[in-house]
């Protein structure tokens, strides 16, 4: 069973001039932990603002947890739970009354959901009297998701949560997510970072308005199978250039301390390489084979679009 359906949603801003989602279709299963993955830009926050009934699309058809987005969605506000990518909770007020607050407007209180967000909340408790607009990053993060989850949503979208947060309160979100998956909701959560795929049950890859691929991050791989070497020399912005114009080259990237390059066939000889790199200047030439990961994926499904 499935807890969002997206078929075929497109949406438009100034007029039609700038198409922020261009026939975007993809289901959410129950219970599943989602990734939308992509650059910014890309229609994330479009699709969530969409699904939480915040704006309506130009065409197409959602419904989540079997509400459609347009039709129901007084039904819809009352069993999803949204933290925005921008920090959006009152900054004058405390911890404590911002959560206090949240749980008055959907009619419940703090106490009778305490043991939703107490593993997260213990964190921050400490703090309750502090104003929100004191806190550090990764706190206002917690308590964003805190008020999020104090109605005990179905389904909980996560818009960029772990950006510009510290890697250590990133990893204990991401681990806060998977104990919210073990209790049965469905979350949905887009990232700019590629490393988080590999913490989803299945991703979306967006961009420029359009899905890529939907499946499991083994799955997006296995599909996309690319010959791919990883080089460097001395001069790296040099290699770069010659590696683009290297006859068997379908592209080339840079990745760090290395360019990835993607070659036509697989039976492209590395000892051929060094021999054409050689000739063009280059010194402490390295090249190894290696298998494409999420980013270069993505690289390669944006090219084929």
């Amino acid at each position: 069973m499935s807890s969002v359906i997206i078929e075929n949603i497109t949406k438009t801003y100034d007029k039609g001039t700038v198409k922020a989602l261009d026939r975007v279709s993809f289901e959410v299963k129950s219970g599943e932990l989602f990734g939308l993955i992509g650059a910014d830009g890309a229609g994330k926050t479009t699709l969530f603002r969409i699904l939480t009934t915040l704006l309506i699309p130009d065409s197409g058809k959602a419904t989540v947890a079997g509400y459609d987005v347009v039709k129901d969605f007084k039904q819809i506000r009352q069993i999803v739970g949204y933290m925005p990518g921008k920090f959006s909770l009152y900054q004058d007020l405390s911890i404590e009354e911002n959560l206090n607050f949240f749980a008055t407007v959907f009619g419940t209180t703090v106490e009778e959901n305490y043991e939703l967000i107490r593993e997260i909340y213990v964190q921050i408790e400490p703090f309750k009297k502090r104003l929100a607009g004191k806190l550090s990053g990764g706190m206002k993060q917690k308590l964003a998701l805190c008020c999020a989850l104090i109605h005990e949503p179905k389904v909980l979208f996560l818009d960029e949560p772990t950006t510009g947060v510290d890697p250590v309160s990133r990893k204990e979100f991401w681990e806060m997510l998977g104990r919210l998956k073990e209790r049965g909701i469905t979350i949905i959560v887009s990232t700019p970072y590629m490393d988080e795929a590999k913490l989803c049950d299945r991703i979306a890859l967006i961009q420029n308005a359009k899905i890529l691929d939907v499946d499991t991050l083994d799955g997006i791989l296995t599909k996309n199978k690319q010959n791919l070497l990883a080089v460097s020399s001395d001069n790296m912005y040099q290699l770069l250039k010659d590696l683009r114009a290297y006859p068997d080259a379908v592209s080339c990237f840079a990745f760090g301390q290395h360019h990835h390059l993607q070659v036509k066939n697989a039976s492209s000889s590395i000892e051929n390489l060094s021999e054409y790199l050689t000739e063009h200047q280059h010194s402490n030439i390295s090249i190894e084979a290696i298998n494409p990961d999420i980013e270069d994926t993505f690289i390669k499904l944006m090219q084929d679009a």
